[in-house]
């Protein structure tokens, strides 16, 4: 999966298409990834030792990867993601549109 915690991506299918956000975790087993303020649902949360107040609550719900595309650092748009390794023998991940590092 070439999506990591903290990338800066854009939705490009469903309820929230266009909407963008900051992945606030990945779930590569399942293929999934979950952004902050997009796919949310209603969760009924029953009052825990933790959590003294129950109620509804709104969740951040997980969103397959090939429904968001990390923004390019250079123009804001959508981009795929490749793979380039450097001279010394490191990996990095590059932006397919302009062929700046993503960091």
């Amino acid at each position: 999966m070439k999506i990591i915690k903290g990338d800066r991506v854009v939705v490009l299918a469903g309820k929230d298409k266009g909407a963008e956000g900051v992945v606030s975790r990945a779930i590569p087993e399942r293929g999934k990834v979950i952004v902050d303020g997009v796919n949310i649902a209603k969760k009924h949360q029953a009052p825990t030792r933790a959590d003294e107040q129950g109620g509804i609550i709104d969740k951040a719900m997980p969103i397959d990867v090939s429904n968001v595309a990390v923004i390019s650092p250079k123009d804001g748009k959508a981009t795929r993601v490749g793979y380039k390794i450097l001279d010394d023998g490191t990996k990095i991940r590059i932006c397919k549109r302009s062929g700046e590092e993503i960091k």
